[in-house]
């Protein structure tokens, strides 16, 4: 049988040194991989159990966030974290803008939006049981 344990969002970037050094900066991240060493055009980055992949490609291919394709896309990852009031906790204390602060949503969920440098959403939260 089959063990599925991660799955790692891919984002194109408009400019993978923005884009790294928010999710390091701001988010708390760590840079896991940053590639090819002699031009870098890719990344990975991550915190606790999660990566997401970064890559920067030709100018003419933008960055295309789910909720600029329709209203109700809103999120582009969704990323558990079992203590969505302490982390917000701790981004607010960064001052880090939300794009929605710490609320129980219509699906039931816990947690706050926070949008990327390219405008990419991230909805940190968990089940409100």
């Amino acid at each position: 049988m089959a063990n599925l344990t991660q799955i790692w969002p891919f984002f194109i970037v408009a400019n993978l040194h923005n884009s790294v050094s928010f999710y390091v900066n701001k988010l708390g991240f760590e840079a896991r991989h940053i590639g090819p060493d002699d031009d870098p055009y890719w990344a990975i980055v991550g915190r606790d159990n999660i990566s997401i992949m970064l890559k920067a490609i030709p100018p003419a291919v933008q960055p295309i966030p789910n909720h600029t394709r329709h209203e109700w896309a809103a999120w582009d990852a969704y990323i558990f974290t079992a203590e969505p009031d302490q982390l917000f906790t701790e981004y607010r204390s960064n001052n880090l803008a939300f794009r929605k602060p710490l609320h129980n949503n219509s699906d039931n969920l816990r947690g706050f939006e926070i949008e990327d440098a390219d405008g990419y959403v991230l909805f940190f939260g968990k089940p409100d049981l």
